[in-house]
């Protein structure tokens, strides 16, 4: 027989986040695989399969499943892609990202929240990401990822990010204001061409520092 969190962790895939269109199987079984009950916070352990946003502080949330299972299907990550991650929050997505590529590169501005994820992430094995706290919008120039995800809303898609995909590589952004922000999928066609669709509306917290165009120095 299958445990509560067990249960838990079928009926979100299964009712939350297969019906929003997440079709794809190695998604789905990530989702089923990783325990985010070991990512929620201890007094929202009840909440860790709810089609909810937990929150991690006074400022941060964790996405709803459904947004994470989309954003894992639309960048459609192969096992020797290089993933860049800004804003860890729990490590629950960070985990998810791990199962499915070579490497995660991972920055969350928060220390605590950064040390919680590290030590949650060291626990469940998960060893193929390099966590950093630090202020991710600040991203150095001269590496390259297959995907980058940005796990909270900003204002402005900053060019460096778009510089920072290699070619076929894809950002998953959120920018605009609530209650009408939306997702976007960047792709980077070429050395010097970029597509930007948007797949579907939402609300998400901002970034730190992501509410206004941040400066950058290269």
């Amino acid at each position: 027989m299958p445990s509560h969190l067990e249960q838990s962790r079928y009926n979100m895939v299964e009712q939350q986040v297969r019906p929003w269109d997440v079709l794809d199987d190695k998604v789905l079984n990530t989702l089923e695989t990783i325990p985010r009950d070991q990512y929620v916070p201890a007094q929202y352990l009840n909440l860790a399969y709810a089609d909810t946003a937990i929150p991690l502080n006074e400022t941060q949330k964790m996405l709803h499943p459904i947004i994470e299972g989309r954003i894992l299907q639309l960048l459609n990550i192969q096992p020797a892609d290089d993933v860049l991650e800004i804003g860890t929050g729990s490590g629950y997505l960070t985990a998810c990202i791990a199962n499915l590529a070579s490497h995660v590169e991972s920055i969350e501005i928060d220390e605590t929240l950064a040390k919680q994820a590290a030590q949650t992430l060291l626990e469940q094995g998960v060893f193929n990401v390099s966590l950093s706290c630090g202020n991710g919008l600040n991203i150095p120039s001269n590496k390259k990822y297959n995907h980058i995800i940005l796990s909270g809303a900003i204002n402005e898609i900053p060019q460096a990010f778009k510089e920072a995909l290699k070619v076929n590589g894809r950002m998953f952004v959120v920018d605009g204001d609530a209650p009408a922000m939306s997702a976007h999928i960047i792709t980077r066609i070429s050395d010097n061409e970029w597509s930007d669709e948007i797949v579907f509306e939402t609300v998400l917290n901002s970034l730190v520092h992501g509410e206004h165009k941040p400066e950058f120095t290269f």
